[in-house]
């Protein structure tokens, strides 16, 4: 069969076949022959069979084709053993299938091959002899390295959305700097997720103008995506700072074949082999934001930890605000935990879990045929946290005749059983929380005015989850860690898309429907990075990114609502305290009622 060979300039002669009727030759990788050097034009020359025989054009005004030293501007013949120049390529044109000049590269190629088995053998045996994960990949990378003559090669991980270097090695097996590759090229293929050669970076358009490329003088680049079902773990990144268009499209293609063995090692290794993917960074960040068992780092959480300091050696009553799964009880354990009264026990009742008809009888006890199925005398929780720290939870569900006896029991430190006459001393710290506005349950006659100053000595309020910034991907990679371990798996990590979608999210179950969901998705994804559908986050549930305007309106609609409040409705007052014209305030007031 009829054939070209080309020298593409990074290999010594290529051949192809002219095997179509008509064959495109260009940069484009649409074309049948590729050749990407500069100087050929996207689609460069169109090759015909016509019957006579094969005729040659250039495909556009800027291709410049030759036969044998002449230009040509139109569709021309060409015969057996004519040379052809197609832009800076020179290229043989023969009509035999077997061409005595190809058995050199034949051989080469086929040298080449049985080096790269070669390499891929020495990998399989490291797997076979359960070697340590760092050491094969360590070994596989030497091995890339030796095989495309490069300088340098980098195994980079994407952890969390963001790329860590695993293994940096230079031509002499040794370890580098992290960071001794380019984040523009690195970054091209995270968003292409396909492989790249770039010949001479200094020169390439794509990336001359890279910070990285100028400062370290990149010249020869290869890196390739590692990917695990579709999800992006990582790259391979190899370099040569020495030598322009060192590196061939047979070293590509090689690299290709290690990535894809390097991928299944990676993915094996983030489900099984928790050693190579602990994230120590990020471990000791988690511990050392660690407040008890709480994980914080906003505004709004230092602030509850430091009142919570200030306030856990003395007896004081203190209210926790915050809505369901906010971890009031987690800040209620820290209290008692940091007190003189850590010793004692750390009792917990939930009023609202409760009915009505029992509760009295589980928080002061009862005693022995006090009521229909009183077989025996039972201390209440008030006895039982005796000399530690009894826990109300959600408060503002008891019922008011028991809010009553609450606030005597808190005034006087005594309690009575149901049923009996006699008064028992109780020495107890208490403390409360509700996911309610007591404020208003008071206005609305639902809770007793005088038992809510009686326990609103100290307010801690803890923000809900999606007010807390990073905070919320700090307590999620602490979930994973935490139930990883207690599954017996191995941790696993977010994955790019999942920490977006966690962002966007509302939660408004909180912590809780974080733990729930981190839960969900370690037992049931057997991917080596948890991704958004693992956590039940598909893009209706996620909340839509508001434009500027929308966020400018939403927040002077709320911050005229809350001066407003402050001056009890007075819109005067109002528009003077906010420098605004009072038609402004009424304005404002109609849209809401319109929207009401």
């Amino acid at each position: 069969m009829p054939f070209l060979s080309v020298d593409h300039h990074v290999v010594a002669q290529k051949y192809h076949e002219l095997y179509k009727k008509i064959t495109s030759i260009g940069s484009s990788q649409d074309c049948d022959i590729v050749c990407d050097e500069s100087g050929i034009e996207p689609v460069h020359a169109l090759i015909t069979l016509e019957n006579h025989g094969y005729e040659i054009e250039p495909a556009s005004r800027k291709a410049e084709v030759f036969i044998n030293g002449k230009k040509i501007k139109k569709k021309t013949p060409f015969s057996h053993q004519d040379e052809l120049a197609i832009g800076p390529l020179c290229v043989r044109f023969s009509l035999h299938a077997q061409d005595p000049a190809s058995d050199c590269t034949r051989q080469e190629n086929n040298e080449y091959i049985f080096r790269a088995f070669g390499k891929l053998q020495r990998l399989a045996e490291d797997l076979s002899q359960e070697c340590s994960v760092n050491s094969i990949l360590t070994h596989a990378i030497d091995d890339v390295i030796g095989l495309v003559n490069a300088d340098k090669g980098f195994l980079l991980l994407i952890r969390d959305g963001q790329i860590h270097s695993q293994v940096s090695r230079n031509f002499n097996q040794e370890s580098i700097d992290n960071n001794l590759f380019s984040d523009s090229i690195v970054r091209h293929v995270v968003e292409t997720r396909t492989p790249i050669i770039v010949r001479d970076a200094l020169n390439d358009e794509n990336f001359n103008s890279s910070k990285s490329v100028i400062d370290m003088r990149f010249c020869s680049v290869m890196c390739t995506p590692l990917l695990d079902r579709g999800t992006l773990i990582g790259l391979i990144y190899v370099g040569n700072d020495n030598i322009v268009s060192q590196f061939k499209p047979q070293h590509l293609e090689a690299l290709r074949v290690f990535a894809a063995q390097i991928s299944l090692i990676l993915a094996n290794a983030i489900l099984v082999d928790d050693l190579v993917f602990e994230n120590k960074e990020l471990s000791s960040q988690i511990e050392d934001l660690k407040f008890g068992n709480i994980i914080g780092d906003c505004r709004p959480m230092r602030e509850v930890f430091n009142t919570v300091r200030r306030v856990a050696s003395t007896d004081v009553t203190v209210l926790i605000e915050g809505e369901t799964g906010t971890g009031k009880e987690l800040v209620a354990q820290e209290l008692h935990r940091q007190s003189n009264r850590f010793k004692g026990p750390f009792v917990v009742i939930n009023c609202g879990a409760i009915p009505a008809n029992l509760l009295e009888s589980e928080l002061f006890g009862h005693v022995r045929g006090a009521f229909t199925g009183a077989i025996q005398t039972k201390s209440g929780k008030f006895q039982q946290a005796n000399g530690g720290t009894l826990f109300l939870d959600e408060i503002g569900e008891m019922p008011q005749e028991l809010q009553v006896k609450l606030l005597r029991v808190l005034q006087e430190r005594c309690v009575v059983k149901v049923g009996s006459n006699t008064v028992e001393p109780v020495d107890i710290r208490i403390v409360a929380a509700t996911n309610k506005d007591l404020e208003n349950e008071v206005s609305q006659g639902r809770f007793r005015e005088d038992l809510f100053y009686r326990l609103n000595v100290i307010t801690l309020k803890l923000p809900p989850l999606c007010e807390r910034g990073d905070d919320i991907l700090l307590i999620a990679r602490g979930l994973i860690r935490r139930y990883a371990k207690e599954f017996n798996m191995p941790p696993k990590t977010l994955s790019q898309e999942a920490v977006q979608a966690i962002r966007k999210y509302r939660w408004p179950g909180n912590v809780r429907q974080l733990e729930n969901r981190i839960k969900k998705a370690l037992i049931l994804s057997n991917k080596a990075q948890i991704q958004p559908a693992d956590l039940d986050l598909i893009p209706e549930v996620l909340k839509p990114v508001m434009s500027l305007a929308e966020a400018k309106d939403d927040f002077q609609r709320r911050y005229i609502n809350e001066i407003l409040e402050l001056n009890d409705g007075n819109r005067s007052k109002t528009a003077r305290d906010l420098g605004v014209d009072p038609r402004t305030i009424f304005r404002h007031l109609e849209k809401q009622n319109d929207k009401s």
